[in-house]
């Protein structure tokens, strides 16, 4: 989600803010998103196209194996944040278009150099795990190239904008069969969705699913509406399409259709409704219409034989069957941000088995690629 600058901001809604984001997500976690916002704007950036760090030390010990590529908001408050609290000592390299943000992360978490050429990142001997979290349209070509370097990668979403990207990378994925490659959708590893969909996979039946999601407003020259980044649809609506899927059987997603419902010419405003295979209907709404104080509101209600569940923006899971009712709580939200991240480093690492599915990588690509045409086309769309 594109993450809105604060610096302006009056002095009581920064601290109104802190402290709701304090009840929301903890005090460490809030601590570095507020750290995030200087970093954004971090000024001390270096000449040429390499800074080392000379605060770094033992850097060519075999604990730094990591590269990062982009190095904004998201990269710093959240990659390099739970990676440091897997291990302090993970990072080796950093590249940014920006040399001062690229500088101003490799800083803080102790890195080894900053750059502003990926080639350095991905050429790097000394690393083997590249997390990708760039602008959108270039997290494709760096996969490929990594991949083909024989780099695992994480790629933050979407992790393609085009037809043609996805089939690059599936062809350099199914080129280099070793390679781990993992996706940036993190809400599938949020403990609340796991008892959902405990709960739901003890259920026959179609689904009926139901998503509302309100997301921050943002300025129309902001660089996701630019044609080639993918827009809303590719940069958010994304992470719910791809756990849209995940609720559903491998064997139910498609054939499936795919109808639109936005104004014409809306940016950030639109309605998707799904049929899949096995009868399953789904819909997705997202709005954005000024701001969310709270950050990123997100809803969700399924149905599921007879099994009423909801999800209340990460914080709190309700099941409802029959006689038996079940609420759970959360201290803070829990989107699933470390679970995922962290999972990547542990399974290159050997220390967990590795659980990806290559098809999966391409199937919930296709499914989002397909929402976008239509919401581009106002047509239905079918996906084979």
């Amino acid at each position: 989600m594109a993450t809105e600058n604060y610096h302006d901001k009056p002095l009581i809604f920064k601290i109104r803010k802190v402290l709701r984001y304090i009840a929301l997500y903890g005090f460490s976690r809030t601590l570095i998103k507020v750290r995030g916002q200087y970093h954004m704007s971090a000024k001390n950036g270096f000449d040429g196209t390499t800074w080392r760090n000379p605060n770094c030390r033992a850097t060519n010990t075999s604990s730094r194996t990591i590269g990062i590529l982009g190095a904004g908001s998201f990269a710093f408050s959240n990659i390099a944040y739970y990676l440091a609290k897997e291990d302090k000592c993970f990072l080796r390299g950093v590249m940014d278009a920006d040399p001062a943000r690229a500088r101003s992360l490799v800083s803080h978490f102790k890195g080894a150099y900053a750059t502003t050429d990926p080639e350095a990142i991905i050429g790097d001997p000394n690393i083997d795990l590249i997390y990708i979290a760039s602008n959108h349209a270039s997290h494709a070509p760096y996969a490929i190239d990594a991949i083909r370097a024989g780099k695992h990668v994480h790629i933050e979403k979407p992790h393609v904008v085009t037809s043609k990207q996805l089939s690059d990378l599936k062809s350099a994925m199914h080129d280099n069969p070793t390679v781990k490659v993992f996706l940036g959708f993190n809400r599938p590893r949020s403990r609340l969705f796991a008892r959902l969909n405990e709960a739901l996979c003890r259920e026959s039946g179609p689904l009926m699913i139901n998503w509302f999601v309100a997301g921050h407003e943002i300025d129309g020259e902001h660089w996701y509406f630019k044609e080639s980044e993918g827009g809303r649809i590719l940069g958010n609506l994304c992470h719910w399409s791809d756990l849209t899927l995940e609720m559903l059987p491998k064997t139910s997603r498609f054939p499936c259709r795919i109808v639109p419902t936005s104004a014409r010419n809306a940016k950030s405003d639109f309605i998707t409704s799904i049929e899949f295979a096995d009868g399953s209907l789904a819909t997705i709404t997202f709005s954005a219409k000024g701001h969310t104080f709270d950050g990123v509101r997100e809803f969700l209600n399924v149905h599921k034989g007879d099994l009423l569940g909801e999800i209340r923006d990460f914080e709190q899971v309700r099941l409802t069957r029959n006689e038996t009712r079940t609420f759970i709580k959360a201290w803070h939200r829990d989107h699933g941000h470390r679970a995922n991240i962290v999972n990547s480093l542990r399974t290159v690492r050997g220390k967990i088995p590795d659980t990806t599915d290559r098809e999966y990588i391409i199937d919930t690509a296709r499914f989002f690629l397909a929402i976008k045409e239509a919401h581009e086309t106002q047509k239905p769309i079918m996906v084979d």
